[in-house]
């Protein structure tokens, strides 16, 4: 039977795109068996297969042959510097990040919204590490970051609310949450967190307001029912 490099990618490719990963890891494989230049796409798509599986090793091995081939492979790129993080490697994942941005930013307006949105990810990731870290200025620049990317993702918006509200300026937490319940009017957090924000600056009866909407958009929640006995509490 003659080998169809094109028949079997398709085959491959369908499979993939099916979840059917242990189906579609053989074919790639066979692809590559010939050592052909080029097709970074197929070790990307290796290197997600393997990250999926847990071998994070193996899985940075085919995102680094992926961007040999093609240097500018954004999404790879990101890719491989999401492994690094999973194996601990932090400064090398910084490494490949900012490469990654340096193509982002020379040529902004060939890029995929589906990178635009892995971006977005990442830089919400290094916000909640320099937050985690106290280091509310940059993480408040990486939220900010994110969001030039995809600027009506209302959990990083509620992020920024909350870290404005950690680093004491609570005027701008308000507004910042008030315009994550604009962007998505049933993202419970950011009802929770604006109650929070009103507790703290002394507007219990607002808070409470809040956290009521909070159990009207999802009765099964907990976490309002938590919030709204603390303030039945200081009634008393």
């Amino acid at each position: 039977m003659r080998f169809d490099f094109e028949e079997i990618l398709k085959e491959a490719t369908d499979l993939y795109n099916d979840k059917k990963f242990i189906d579609a890891e053989p074919l790639f494989l066979s692809l590559l068996k010939d050592n052909i230049i080029g097709y970074a796409d197929i070790y990307n798509k290796l290197g997600l297969i393997y990250h999926q599986r847990g071998d994070f090793k193996k899985a940075s091995e085919y995102f680094e042959r992926a961007l040999q081939i093609n240097p500018k492979y954004t999404e790879c790129s990101l890719n491989l510097a999401i492994t690094y993080n999973d194996m601990g490697q932090f400064d090398e994942a910084k490494d490949v990040f900012s490469r990654a941005l340096q193509f982002v930013q020379a040529s902004p307006e060939t890029i995929d919204p589906f990178i635009h949105g892995k971006l977005a990810s990442e830089h919400k990731r290094l916000g909640e590490q320099y937050r985690e870290l106290g280091l509310y200025d940059e993480a408040l620049e990486e939220f900010q970051k994110a969001l030039s990317h995809r600027p009506n993702l209302a959990d990083i918006i509620t992020l920024v609310g909350v870290t404005l509200r950690e680093k004491g300026r609570m005027d701008e937490s308000i507004r910042v949450l008030m315009r994550a319940k604009e962007v998505h009017p049933k993202y419970i957090p950011a009802y929770i967190q604006l109650g929070i924000s009103y507790y703290v600056k002394g507007f219990s009866n607002l808070a409470r307001v809040e956290w009521e909407e909070a159990q009207s958009v999802d009765p099964g929640g907990k976490e309002a029912g938590v919030y709204l006995a603390l303030a039945k509490k200081d009634e008393v």
